[in-house]
């Protein structure tokens, strides 16, 4: 077991946190007052390789790893916590692309993504279902051998409108996972629609909308995989993203975890720098000490899914549901020590905390982390 960063690791770690202190910080509070979704800045960090981190080199990919990965998105979070996101939505859908596609498809559309020219979108949750994602009605019928008809609606689409191609998980046969398959669909296909930009507590710098589908004939050569295979296809993608969104709570915590050792160093109160109470240089403890170990969980979980372990999908819940519900615990004790300036937007913190929030939401709740853990404890 190794606990040390190699040397090519810390070199993507200081490029991240480079590109993060000057591309996404200085402008994170805008974007999110302003509701700004930097495409620019996006196509920026896709110029030095984050636009496809494990999609294979042939194609314009980087051929990073997961632990790789984990490592970039926590700095570019550290940053702007709601662009870091997005950028691990459109690395997933990349990689699924990559992972299971033909190679007509990842020649025709992963040097375009990896370039950040065509933005990607995930399309899975429904209005009437959410955790059961199984249970999907968004309907694809087969139109002859040539094309499938989509009908139906997705909800909560990051980048819904704006991204041009939308990874969408539909029915093409009977009831259960067993009948879902996973489709592409091109932005501007007749039937394609979106609803209004959703009005949210976080995430502000990416747009969030209904994806709707009504009469939207997509080619079959769209279809990645075989038909049936797009639930195993979608459960294979969350386990990525649950160790990215995880990262991205790490950033945030530790960014805030930051502000709250500079505040109490800066800040006197009866006389006496806060940093001299020792009930809140335990606080401070306590937050570094449950950080770390979020840390290890999530480097475990990215190495996991890097040696192709049985136990991936295990540690990936584990990691998420820790870090998602470690990271939020430690911004708002990080704003609760800022005390009345903690709620201010100059100071940034109460940013973190809204953009935090929806991890333990997203990529299934918290709840379904703990169901996917306790049904592999009692089948062993």
């Amino acid at each position: 077991m190794r606990f040390e960063l190699t040397a090519e690791q810390e070199a993507l770690r200081d490029t991240a946190r480079a590109f993060a202190a000057e591309a996404l910080a200085p402008h994170a509070a805008s974007w999110d007052e302003e509701g700004h979704f930097p495409v620019d800045t996006l196509r920026e960090a896709a110029a030095i390789g984050f636009a496809g981190l494990y999609v294979r080199e042939d194609v314009g990919g980087s051929g990073l790893s997961r632990l790789d990965a984990a490592l970039l998105f926590e700095e570019l979070s550290a940053a702007c916590t709601s662009t870091a996101a997005f950028l691990s939505i459109h690395n997933m859908v990349a990689w699924m692309i990559d992972r299971f596609g033909d190679e007509a498809q990842r020649e025709r559309w992963l040097p375009e993504l990896c370039a950040m020219r065509l933005l990607a979108s995930y399309c899975l949750t429904e209005p009437a279902s959410g955790s059961d994602a199984a249970s999907l009605r968004t309907t694809a019928h087969a139109e002859g051998n040539s094309a499938y008809v989509l009908d139906g609606s997705k909800a909560f689409i990051s980048g819904a409108g704006a991204s041009d191609l939308y990874l969408v998980m539909c029915r093409t046969g009977g009831e259960g996972p067993g009948g879902i398959s996973s489709v592409l669909v091109e932005k501007g296909t007749p039937g394609l629609g979106f609803g209004k930009a959703e009005k949210k507590m976080g995430w502000r710098s990416q747009p969030t909308a209904v994806v709707s589908f009504d009469g939207c004939r997509v080619p079959v050569a769209n279809r990645i995989g075989a038909e049936g295979e797009g639930f195993r296809i979608a459960m294979r993608g969350l386990d990525g993203g649950r160790v990215n969104i995880a990262a991205c709570s790490l950033g945030a915590a530790r960014a805030c975890l930051e502000k709250a050792t500079a505040y109490l160093k800066e800040r006197r109160q009866f006389g006496r720098s806060l940093a001299d109470f020792q009930a809140l240089q335990f606080r401070l403890a306590d937050m570094a000490t449950e950080l770390d170990a979020a840390r290890l969980l999530v480097h475990r979980a990215a190495a996991s899914l890097d040696a192709g372990s049985p136990d991936a999908t295990l540690h990936c819940a584990m990691a998420k549901r820790f870090a998602t519900d470690v990271g939020f615990r430690v911004i708002d004790e990080a704003l609760q020590l800022h005390g009345g300036y903690g709620y201010i937007q100059d100071y940034g913190i109460e940013r973190y905390l809204r953009d935090s929030r929806v991890h333990r939401i997203l990529e299934g709740t918290n709840e379904i982390m703990r169901v996917i853990i306790a049904r592999r404890l009692l089948s062993a």
